[in-house]
């Protein structure tokens, strides 16, 4: 079966999709490297059953779509710190990007090492906010995706049956 127009219609989901959540990371200031931004992307698979679509995106885009919850402020999320803390390695290069990392007189960086235990410390005892950049644009379109994929399953049964016929 030719599923020309059920692909069409997941696909235009997962554009809309993605390109809300990148706005969503821009607007809510989610972006610093960018690397979340470019790692969403979908695919689009036939299988015996019929298409199967995925989103794809780093593994920590979850926990900023969904929030982690600290171990002083709890959010309404499946993810928490309980005795392991962030690694405060990882805060380097983003405390450069956001602006906040110290600087010496002559204007060179100084140690961050002090800077990055303390954004670890606050991230592990205040958790992650939800941003739900991802949630929310799937949710919004999807009872309208359900629509447009039954209209399009629909079209291409009947596009494949007249190809029989004719």
């Amino acid at each position: 079966m030719n599923l020309r127009r059920s692909r069409q219609a997941m696909n235009d989901f997962a554009k809309y999709v993605i390109q809300q959540s990148r706005s969503n990371l821009t607007k809510g200031n989610k972006n610093v490297s960018k690397k979340l931004y470019n790692s969403l992307d979908k695919k689009i698979i036939k299988t015996k059953q019929g298409l199967e679509l995925t989103f794809e995106m780093l593994d920590y885009g979850l926990f900023q779509d969904k929030g982690v919850s600290g171990t002083k402020k709890k959010y309404n999320t499946p993810y928490s710190y309980t005795n392991k803390r962030p690694p405060s390695s990882v805060f380097d290069k983003w405390s450069v990007r956001k602006g906040i990392a110290p600087r010496q007189d002559g204007g060179q960086f100084a140690k961050r090492k002090g800077l990055n235990f303390i954004i670890a410390r606050s991230i592990f005892e205040q958790g992650i906010r939800p941003s739900l950049f991802f949630t929310k644009p799937f949710e919004k379109r999807f009872n309208n995706f359900i629509n447009e994929f039954q209209t399009g399953i629909s079209d291409d049964f009947e596009n494949d049956l007249q190809d029989e016929k004719g």
